[in-house]
């Protein structure tokens, strides 16, 4: 016999795609990311970046975004990404849609540790995917204009890169299914694809497949799963977070893209790129798209 659940979600399945719309999908929530010396962690993300941490390990970056680091790093060899998270505005409608695209969803909506509307998902890389709703009583809706510092490093995380096996196989979810759009793909060279940059279909942010590494080292996947910090002037920041007690493995560089940008590392190698919101330089490989 059928649970309730089981019942409901069967007949979400049943709904004909083009009767369900899907919900504005506006931008990045947050990234999750796990350690073994939140000590450490702390240091990087508040003092050096300047985040102010609410409760523990939970920086906020602004009212809508925050980065999140948890103790769950078991050894050296394991993933130090927990998940990626994106907000919608109507997470209920979301489900639903997702349900009638045949996309496994769970059974019920529930509330994350901030009070929040929380759906997570699995995408075809099997990299956890979290989309949230933030309501009233929420921690993020009763904290607004709250803890934004101006000496902070960035007031926007302007996207999160995660590993890709399968392009095709994550355009069909990323893009076919939920709408997020490729603004720009390039590489080391002109002729080699290694990042495809993919917007969220109702905001700014994007989400960065990065492709071409079969079997990455614990080392290659910090820097490929990663979070960027968008920021006016790039020089700036290398100067704050020099003085704040950060020292990066190499000075700000023009980006493939044609963007400044500047590679920092927290205590367990996750890459925090700065990157400068405008080209500066022609990118490579190919224009920007869906501007």
């Amino acid at each position: 016999m059928k649970t309730l659940y089981g019942f409901l979600a069967a007949l979400l399945v049943a709904v004909p795609c083009e009767a369900v719309e899907r919900p504005p999908i506006v931008g990045v929530s947050h990234i999750a990311l796990k350690t073994n010396d939140m000590a450490a962690e702390e240091a990087f993300y508040g003092k050096g970046l300047g985040f102010v941490e609410l409760g523990t390990g939970r920086f906020k970056v602004n009212d809508h975004q925050y980065i999140k680091v948890t103790p769950d790093l078991k050894s050296e060899s394991e993933d130090r990404l927990d998940h990626i998270a994106f907000e919608t505005t109507n997470l209920k409608q979301l489900r639903a849609y997702l349900a009638a695209h045949q996309v496994d969803v769970p059974a019920r909506l529930t509330k994350d540790s901030d009070g929040n509307l929380s759906m997570m998902l699995s995408d075809p890389d099997h990299h956890q995917v979290e989309f949230v709703q933030y309501v009233k009583g929420a921690v993020q809706p009763a904290n607004l204009g709250m803890d934004l510092p101006a000496t902070r490093v960035s007031e926007r995380i302007i996207h999160v890169g995660v590993t890709v096996a399968d392009r095709a196989a994550a355009d069909r979810f990323y893009k076919d299914v939920l709408g997020f759009k490729m603004t720009w793909y390039g590489g080391p060279t002109e002729d080699a694809v290694r990042w495809v940059d993919m917007r969220v279909p109702d905001g700014k942010d994007w989400l960065e497949y990065m492709l071409g590494n079969a079997n990455p080292t614990p080392k290659q996947l910090g820097v490929m799963h990663h979070l960027a910090l968008g920021v006016g002037d790039v020089q700036a920041g290398y100067q704050t977070v020099m003085a704040n007690g950060i020292k990066p493995p190499q000075p700000p560089k023009i980006g493939r893209d044609g963007k400044w940008q500047l590679n920092l590392y927290d205590a367990n190698g996750t890459r925090s790129e700065l990157m400068e919101f405008k080209a500066v330089q022609t990118p490579c490989c190919s224009p920007y798209l869906n501007p």
